[in-house]
């Protein structure tokens, strides 16, 4: 959005950005028999199933429902109960009676959707990876402070009781120092073909869908779900599924910065479709610490996206390598082994994004305490996926520095720390 165009819009919902921050958390102090109204943006089968989870708690109330494909709008409401279905998201933020929104769109409208909600006074869930790139990540965080939203990351593993328990077992020291972490992302995707543009179904408002993002003609294997396996839309199943099991990773391994070292590969071994990202990964990313003997900290990341034949029984899994022993999380829950590799404690857990949507809001009925996967851990996390796919786009390693957020001389792999933008779109970060 231009400037000019985003002051009107802001001015047109009553929140000029001096109003925005004046807030502070009007919204906020809601009384305990008040409730929250929300907004979905995204209908596909994860915005309805946490519209239908939200609409379940007698304290929340899904009055919009947004998505370019009138045909999702119609079965979200159905699912919500919402009292309104539209397809510009606009229409959502111009509304002050909304306190929160919650994006499961496309990962090229995460960053965009909560910008924009952020400059409106809406506090914001935003499914990962919370950047369609690092730098969106980085604004994110920025927006959220800026405007004193209570920002959640859709990493909902954050809030089991029970794994949250198993990393405090980790940092207290149970299997000793934990020196490596690896998560492993092993599964049988499909084959999306290979397609020519088509015209888009008249259900779908295309110029919509595609947004900020850089224009590209539409061809039926993007929509939907598919968005995920190209470059200007998606982040290739290590930002999509593989985030996940990273985000442990680097809880469990205690770290709270970004890596200085990733190398690895990841290229299409199996795949002859249409797909943009690797089906298969081999990234380490390496955290030096002090870069003393003890302090040095590595996370690993595996893909086969092709291969549903396991190491375990297990599913896609965590391992984590201390001095005394392992721990595993996986579907059978979190398993210890001691010395001679033998089982001392297993412990089952299990769905838990009840549980993270509480905790979202009740962050925000706290007046703006931050949540369990606030939008600094969730960028944090997040930005390992767009790392690693640039290891893979540039087939080199690359130096990091955690501060500044740049890769040290290497001009082209510096570039796609970022992307580029359909010119002139009203949703463009205004930061950018």
């Amino acid at each position: 959005m231009g400037a000019e165009s985003r002051r009107n819009f802001l001015r047109k919902s009553g929140l000029g950005l001096a109003a925005t921050a004046s807030l502070g958390g009007r919204r906020s102090v809601r009384g305990a028999n008040d409730r929250m109204v929300l907004g979905i943006i995204g209908c596909g089968g994860r915005g309805r199933r946490l519209g239908e989870e939200l609409s379940s708690f007698g304290d929340a109330r899904v009055a919009y429902v947004c998505d370019p494909d009138q045909e999702r709008v119609d079965q979200a409401l159905k699912v919500t109960g919402a009292d309104h279905g539209v397809n510009d998201l606009r229409r959502i933020l111009e509304d002050v009676s909304v306190d929160a929104v919650v994006i499961t769109a496309c990962d090229h409208w995460h960053a965009p959707a909560a910008i924009l909600a952020c400059e409106a006074g809406k506090h914001v869930y935003v499914e990962k990876p919370c950047g369609h790139n690092l730098r969106e990540g980085r604004l994110l965080v920025e927006a959220a402070r800026r405007h004193r939203r209570v920002m959640q990351h859709g990493t909902q593993s954050r809030s089991s009781e029970k794994i949250k328990k198993g990393i405090q077992m980790l940092h207290e020291g149970l299997i000793g120092k934990v020196l490596i972490a690896k998560s492993v992302n092993s599964q049988r995707r499909v084959n999306i073909g290979s397609l020519q543009p088509s015209k888009p179904p008249s259900h779908l408002d295309y110029d919509l869908w595609v947004g900020p993002a850089e224009w590209a003609d539409y061809q039926s294997n993007f929509v939907h779900y598919h968005w995920h396996w190209f470059q200007k839309f998606g982040t290739g199943d290590i930002g999509n599924d593989g985030v996940h099991g990273i985000d442990l990773a680097r809880w469990g391994l205690g770290v709270e910065t970004h890596p200085s070292f990733v190398s690895g590969y990841g290229s299409k071994m199996f795949f002859d479709d249409d797909q943009e990202f690797p089906d298969t990964y081999s990234i380490t990313y390496e955290y030096p610490g002090d870069n003393q003997v003890g302090s040095k900290r590595v996370l690993i990341y595996e893909q086969r996206d092709w291969s549903p034949y396991r190491q375990d029984a297990d599913k896609n899994s965590l391992f984590f390598y201390g001095t005394e022993g392992m721990m595993t999380m996986g579907s059978r829950g979190i398993r210890i082994f001691g010395k001679d590799n033998k089982p001392i404690r297993q412990e089952e857990y299990g769905a838990t994004n009840a549980d993270h949507l509480r905790d979202f809001l009740d962050a925000i009925r706290s007046g703006g305490r931050r949540t369990n996967a606030d939008i600094e851990i969730g960028h944090l996390s997040a930005a390992l996926p767009h790392l690693g796919n640039i290891v893979a786009r540039t087939g080199r390693s690359i130096r990091f520095d955690p501060e500044a957020e740049q890769i040290i001389g290497d001009d082209e792999a510096n570039r796609l720390l970022g992307r580029r933008y359909r010119e002139k779109h009203w949703a463009i970060p205004s930061a950018v």
